[in-house]
C-alpha cells in the first residue's frame, strides 16, 4: 500500500472523514470522477475549499447537495423504475 493510501484509510473502521479528496467525494455519491467534476461545475455539488494545495470537499455538503438530488425528479426510464 502506497503512503498516500495509507494516509487516507488510516480512520477507525465506520469512522468517516470530514473532509474528502475528489475520488473520494465521487465514490461518496456513486458518480466517477469526472461526473462529479461535471457536478460541481453545474452546482448540483459543492465547490471544494483549499487547504494548503489540497482540494478538499466537506463530506456534510455533500452529503446535503446529495439530498437535495433526490427531492428532483426521477429519470423516467424502466432501470430508474425497478425496485431495488
Amino acid at each position: 500500500m502506497t503512503r498516500r493510501a495509507q494516509r487516507e484509510n488510516c480512520l477507525p473502521e465506520g469512522a468517516l472523514p470530514l473532509g474528502l479528496s475528489r475520488v473520494q467525494a465521487a465514490v461518496f455519491v456513486g458518480v466517477s470522477p469526472t461526473t462529479f467534476d461535471q457536478m460541481v461545475e453545474n452546482g448540483s455539488m459543492p465547490k471544494a475549499f483549499r487547504v494548503g494545495s489540497r482540494a478538499i470537499w466537506s463530506r456534510r455538503r455533500v452529503e446535503e447537495y446529495f439530498a437535495a438530488l433526490d427531492k428532483e425528479d426521477a429519470v423516467d426510464d424502466a432501470y430508474a423504475r425497478q425496485e431495488l
